[in-house]
């Protein structure tokens, strides 16, 4: 062996940081670029719009934005639903964690793919789905729901399904079962079982996935804005209203830095049980085989049965009041689709739309997958020294801060920052696909960071010692395993991006639309032939979303690659 190698096998994992460390620390600075021009800078100039009005700092607005009766019932809606959605969320979808993590039967890699399909939704999908459901005419128009907060909670545990589903479920699959099985073979009641052993192991699973679902809560901007009307709102939809409505940038930039301020402690908080997650999942050396459904399983079962049913109900509504002509049935509102002068509310096509909104997320995709793999190299590293190791750690959460910023804040801040040269890109067509990239990097880094942090750093010591470089070791022990969550982080990527309509809202050009977009516009003008175009297109929108994540999660590796 020749002494560089024998050197960096000594020195562990950590010698493939000395070497390529400086070409990691570069390759960095584009990432890092790209979040300073592309989310720094908007969200920044937007801040300063709002508290340097005239060249120096104006924080005579904060008290009297956050003494206003609507603000206070805004700021106690968004805290109440988010904390009713969180705990409703947990509540089913822990039970069904287990079904379709530790339970073997037919049919549960397809339970799995309709549990997940929600959370790629577009928001105003969903929120059109839940208004064909309550409204008058739907299937439980009759409960006098519509109009009230219900929809708009049933919207959220409907969209945040997955993201507990997926991340509990992750880690129950990975756990050891052998301390459950000791506990009660020393005479452990089911309960005490669960209490004792198999909710401490899954503690910082719970509190990571609850810690997202409480931030996708309290940060929903289409499923609110198309069920809440004028009498609901979040800090969200009023900061929309406050920048288009009333030009009150004083009081967005309040709410925006509040909002801020929430998001990184949610994101700190979710930062520290992910990591003691993955922690407890290195140290698991066993990984039992998922067991056959039994008698005392009823109850999850029946959790999963109505979570199965709760999610496909308002998906079938949807389609079927898509079809309703009139008083019969026919393909009149699809036909529509393809028609410009189907309707004066639109310029294009929907079906024009729809090519605008494949070809942006493929741009957006491509940009978010180059980004995110960038970055996810780089946090996935683990330097011994402290210093170091809080420099990636950092780094993580800077990169996740785009997941819970205000869209409404970075599409706004688009539109009066980058309005001069060498920037100035307000009529430019690639600052919508540059905003879904900003929305779909965090999602493909928590998909392709867990899955370089599993690989065992004794493979790239082993690739050393044979005398290979940094790169050549980290290469030769990486890239086997890369190969389909890409391809799985790539179609997430898709999805999300063809889906987003915050940010999207704000930029979309007038004669190039995206789906979404359009189909606010639809649904915001009277007439049922306008609802019916809307649905057509909600239904097209969510089988080309349905489709992309069933593929998603047949290429997902494992437990790994969660959220």
């Amino acid at each position: 062996m020749d002494q560089p190698a024998a050197r960096r096998a000594r020195r562990g994992p950590s010698a493939y940081l000395s070497g390529p460390g400086i070409a990691l620390g570069l390759a960095a600075l584009i990432p890092l670029a790209f979040l300073t021009v592309f989310f720094a800078l908007p969200v920044g100039g937007m801040l300063a719009r709002g508290l340097w009005p005239e060249g120096r700092l104006d924080l005579s607005a904060v008290p009297e934005v956050l003494g206003r009766a609507r603000t206070l019932r805004v700021l106690t809606f968004t805290l109440v639903s988010s904390l009713a959605g969180t705990v409703v969320t947990l509540l089913l979808g822990i039970p069904v964690a287990f079904v379709l993590y530790r339970l073997r039967f037919p049919g549960r890699t397809l339970l799995r793919a309709v549990v997940v399909m929600p959370f790629v939704l577009p928001t105003v999908v969903v929120g059109v789905m839940f208004r064909s459901l309550l409204s008058d005419g739907g299937p439980l128009g009759g409960l006098g729901l519509d109009g009230t907060w219900v929809p708009i909670l049933l919207a959220f545990v409907f969209f945040n399904l997955a993201v507990v589903v997926r991340t509990v479920g992750g880690l129950w699959e990975g756990m050891d079962r052998r301390a459950e099985e000791s506990a009660a073979t020393l005479g452990a009641t089911p309960w005490q079982v669960w209490r004792t052993v198999t909710l401490p192991a899954l503690a910082p699973g719970v509190i990571s996935a609850g810690t997202l679902v409480f931030l996708f809560c309290s940060t929903a901007f289409g499923v609110v804005l198309t069920l809440g009307g004028l009498r609901y709102g979040t800090i969200e939809t009023e900061i929309y209203l406050l920048t288009v409505q009333f030009l009150d940038l004083q009081g967005a930039a309040v709410l925006s830095v509040l909002q801020l301020v929430a998001v990184v402690a949610m994101l700190a908080v979710a930062a520290r049980a992910r990591s003691t997650r993955e922690q407890a999942l290195r140290r698991v050396d066993v990984r039992a085989s998922a067991r056959r459904p039994r008698r005392d399983d009823t109850p999850a079962l029946a959790v999963t049965a109505l979570v199965v049913g709760f999610v496909l109900l308002p998906v079938g509504t949807l389609v079927a009041r898509s079809l309703r002509v009139g008083q019969g049935w026919g393909l009149a509102h699809y036909r529509a689709l393809t028609d410009p002068e189907a309707t004066n509310a639109l310029r294009v096509s929907v079906t024009e739309a729809m090519a605008n909104s494949l070809r942006t997320a493929v741009d957006a995709t491509v940009l978010a997958m180059i980004l995110g793999l960038v970055v996810a190299v780089i946090v996935s590293r683990r330097p011994r020294r402290p210093g170091w190791a809080r420099t990636v750690s950092v780094l993580d959460g800077v990169f996740m801060l785009p997941l819970g910023i205000s869209a409404v804040t970075v599409g706004f801040g688009f539109l009066i920052t980058l309005d001069r040269p060498p920037l100035d890109l307000r009529t430019s067509p690639i600052l919508v696909p540059i905003a879904q990239a900003m929305v779909a990097l965090p999602l493909v880094v928590r998909t392709l960071a867990p899955v370089l942090r599993s690989v065992d750093p004794r493979q790239r010591e082993a690739a050393a010692t044979l005398g290979a470089g940094p790169w050549r070791a980290a290469w030769t022990a990486e890239a086997p395993v890369l190969a389909r969550p890409l391809l799985a982080a790539t179609g997430f990527a898709f999805a999300v991006s063809l889906g987003e309509f915050g940010a999207t809202s704000f930029l979309a050009r007038p004669d190039r639309p995206t789906v979404p977009v359009v189909i606010y516009q639809l649904i915001s003008r009277p007439g049922a032939d306008h609802l019916g175009m809307a649905l057509a297109a909600s239904v097209l929108l969510a089988l080309v979303t349905v489709v992309v994540m069933g593929v998603v999660e047949r290429l997902r590796v494992g437990s790994v690659g969660a959220f």
